[in-house]
């Protein structure tokens, strides 16, 4: 699948800030790279929405990448009150 949706030089790199979420281990930096990434991911839907084409893929891919920030914010939010 091509990928001819231009993306912006903010929202192209959601995928790396979403990396980073996975990868951090301090709790609130985490919290902290999950409102980031949120945001870039949301900017990035919001660039699919007002293209044409056939964006399905991608938007499944943020859809999964935002539950996964989702779960990912109860988990560090447990283990902040449940040390």
């Amino acid at each position: 699948m091509s990928n001819d949706t231009p993306q912006s030089s903010q929202t192209k790199n959601w995928k790396d800030i979403y990396v980073a979420v996975l990868l951090e281990g301090d709790e609130h930096r985490v919290l902290s790279l999950i409102v980031e990434a949120e945001r870039a991911i949301v900017e990035r839907a919001r660039e699919l929405f007002r293209a044409s084409g056939d964006n399905i893929q991608e938007e499944e891919t943020l859809c999964d990448a935002l539950y996964a920030l989702e779960l990912k914010r109860g988990a560090v939010r447990q283990e902040v009150l449940n040390p």
